[in-house]
């Protein structure tokens, strides 16, 4: 695969690159070390290179270390990225190269001519049991442990063990109960908690949301899940029954027709298509909702009125223009929750590598909220 690529360096420089290649590919390798700087060399300069193996989010990378004199850069790189930096490397930068892989040690000696000696030899070294580069998650929902809803929501085994396909959901739903449980101590410490999810879908978080609050916490909690799909709903409301939940219903219906009056603790809005998000923010507000928790999904209402000319450079790309419409679209939910008397930030929900829409508003509501009357009229000129 990569051959052609080293094609035109001196030939028994491959009697090295090939092995490497195959050694990366087969998953033999365990580590790499170039050293021997060729020529004289500055005081901040490169003395040796090291790679290996890491685990970075269930994908395998390269760490690759440079070691200066007092001080060393790591970076993360795919196999074809380690192949044609050492491509580039060895035998202009560094004389001396070891690989190290499950099979054999191969060393390599490049002279100044460039042409390489090769030494092999049975294998020295093991692979560590573990390359993961992530550190040990401490779930509020370990993986490992049976977790009923889980199981009969199709994302763990029923003893306790994640479906491969279910990993990123998974991840997903402990992310959400990690912000939740950052906003508890913002919610009434007695007496039954009142959460509304508006556009709550499948509601795997729905039922997580009813997991922290219920179980985990031992709080009494009247959920209520909200979405126009009946079917869903439907499915719900059967999980609900054959786990035997209390404290939890669905119900079939818009946002704009919860018009009752209630105290709600928690307003909840993952992923409400467009403006569905802004009504289920409007709705929240209306009920003086202690805390409200949305990630916003799609943001088309915006986007067509982006014709400024001073944005044109932005706007003529349909991917730029989406974007810019998104960002946009949640600064000003942010500026106007923070005018509805709510201390509000816009965080990371979700990682970038699953989903463009990663982002998540959390506003708390104020004792005594601050009216910037400023930053109303700077909203109103938007």
């Amino acid at each position: 695969m990569y051959l052609n690529l080293f094609s035109a360096r001196h030939q028994i420089m491959h009697d090295f690159l090939t092995p490497l290649t195959e050694s990366l590919a087969d998953g033999k390798f365990i580590s790499l070390t170039m050293s021997k700087p060729r020529g004289p060399r500055a005081d901040d300069a490169v003395n040796r290179i090291t790679v290996r193996p890491v685990e970075v989010k269930g994908q395998t990378l390269f760490q690759w270390t440079c070691q200066y004199s007092k001080r060393e850069v790591h970076e993360n790189l795919s196999a074809s990225q380690v192949i044609e930096r050492v491509a580039q490397e060895f035998g202009s930068v560094f004389k001396h190269a070891h690989l190290f892989t499950a099979d054999v040690d191969i060393a390599a000696r490049s002279n100044k001519r460039g042409d390489c000696r090769i030494t092999i030899s049975p294998a020295s070294k093991r692979a560590p049991a573990s390359v993961s580069h992530d550190r040990q998650k401490q779930y509020l929902i370990p993986e490992g442990r049976p977790c009923p809803f889980l199981h009969e929501l199709g994302v763990m085994t029923q003893d306790g063990r994640v479906h491969r396909s279910m990993q990123h959901k998974f991840r997903q739903i402990n992310r959400f109960l990690e912000f939740v449980e950052d906003v508890i101590p913002h919610l009434p410490a007695e007496g039954t908690l009142d959460v509304v999810d508006f556009g709550c879908g499948l509601s795997y978080l729905t039922f997580a949301l009813h997991h922290l609050l219920a179980v985990i916490h031992t709080r009494d909690v009247r959920i209520l899940g909200i979405d126009r799909n009946s079917q869903v709903i439907d499915r719900c409301t059967h999980t609900c029954g054959k786990l035997n939940l209390e404290g939890i219903e669905f119900t079939a219906d818009t946002i704009d027709a919860q018009h009752a009056a209630r105290k709600v603790h928690l307003a909840v809005a993952l992923h409400a298509c467009d403006t569905a998000t802004d009504d289920a923010l409007a709705q929240a507000v209306r009920w003086q909702a202690d805390v409200i928790l949305a990630a916003p999904c799609c943001q088309h209402e915006l986007a067509p009125q982006l014709d400024s000319p001073s944005l044109s450079l932005l706007t003529r790309h349909g991917i730029l223009r989406e974007r810019l419409a998104a960002m946009a679209t949640d600064a000003l939910r942010a500026a106007i929750l923070e005018q509805a008397g709510y201390r509000t930030q816009i965080i990371e929900f979700i990682d970038t590598e699953h989903t463009p829409k990663n982002l998540l508003l959390r506003a708390v509501r104020q004792s005594a909220p601050a009216i910037d009357a400023n930053q109303e009229v700077r909203i109103n000129e938007f």
